[in-house]
């Protein structure tokens, strides 16, 4: 169902193609600033970019983002086994793209498929899950992509969890953007997240440029660079994420360099509580974290009592 959305600064022509920015242009627009940039700090093959202790306070509902690649050695490893322990959620919805390469995914509540480029795994914790294992790397040489943790409203942040896989095809397309989450251009994703949260991955071809208006009441605004270089008053290179000053102001965006940028970008209304956090759950209260807490413990016992879960595909469905 298409959704209602603002006049942007910059719109295709009739061929398709966005009207080029140059540095000037990019000076002179009213544009939202670059308020701070990170490259996060690796383990492995994940590189943590922001977290709800730091960064995550003041990005909330964003409140985490890793960035992961894995080579064929890698891969081959995580098709055995290892990789992402299972591990336990409450309190927030994880999204899942990727970059490069694909997984499949295989669970009796969801189907099995492939998801790669554009498409999406969305798990919502709520009250609390297992998980880690879900899905399995492809025939792929190299694998990289994004997770994104996002807090829930009260009224969902202790509810029933909920899975959805969601294949390239099913998701819907805005110029460069895949909308992964919310709504851009008239376009509404698939993913039954809450309202006020954007999420969009996006890929410029060198040269390209676009601009992101954000609809109203996204104050909160940050885009992390997977690949390529992106000129925006000033350069972003691969491996990057900033964040940008609150306010309304769109976000004008030129791919440099001689290779693809490729990206994603969210944009939220303010998420309007403190944090309150656990090893793996973030609530809005002590009272919903302890709820959360003791539902994922009681879920733990459960877990290791189901004994081997794993699919003929080698994954391990969602625990819920």
């Amino acid at each position: 169902m298409p959704c209602a959305w603002p006049c942007l600064a910059w719109r295709p022509n009739e061929h398709g193609s966005y009207p080029a920015m140059n540095e000037s242009t990019i000076t002179d627009q009213a544009q939202r600033k670059i308020a701070f940039r990170t490259r996060g700090q690796g383990d492995g093959f994940i590189t943590r970019l922001m977290s709800p202790s730091d960064l995550g306070q003041v990005l909330k509902p964003f409140v985490f983002l890793d960035i992961f690649q894995a080579d064929r050695r890698m891969i081959q490893a995580m098709s055995s086994g290892g990789g992402m322990p299972i591990h336990p959620h409450s309190g927030i919805a994880t999204i899942t793209v990727f970059t490069e390469g694909r997984m499949r995914f295989e669970d009796p509540a969801n189907g099995s498929g492939v998801i790669a480029y554009g498409g999406v795994e969305w798990m919502r914790a709520g009250g609390g899950v297992w998980h880690g294992k879900e899905m399995t790397p492809d025939d792929v040489d190299r694998i990289q992509g994004f997770q994104l943790w996002i807090t829930l409203p009260r009224e969902l942040e202790n509810a029933e969890p909920e899975s959805r896989y969601i294949e390239a095809d099913d998701m819907r397309r805005a110029g460069p953007a895949h909308v992964i989450v919310g709504c851009h251009e008239g376009e509404q994703s698939p993913v039954p997240a809450p309202e006020g949260v954007n999420y969009l991955l996006v890929t410029l071809k060198s040269g390209e440029s676009w601009t992101y208006a954000p609809p109203a009441g996204h104050m909160v605004a940050w885009l992390a660079l997977a690949k390529g270089s992106l000129e925006t008053g000033s350069g972003i290179s691969a491996g990057e994420m900033i964040s940008f000053e609150n306010g309304d102001a769109p976000i004008l965006l030129q791919a440099t360099g001689n290779e693809d940028a490729v990206f994603v970008l969210g944009s939220a209304v303010p998420h309007p509580y403190d944090l309150h956090m656990g090893s793996y759950s973030v609530h809005t209260s002590t009272e919903a974290l302890v709820a959360g807490e003791r539902r994922i413990a009681e879920l733990g016992m459960r877990l290791r009592k189901a004994g081997d879960r794993r699919t003929q595909s080698g994954t391990t469905p969602v625990f819920r």
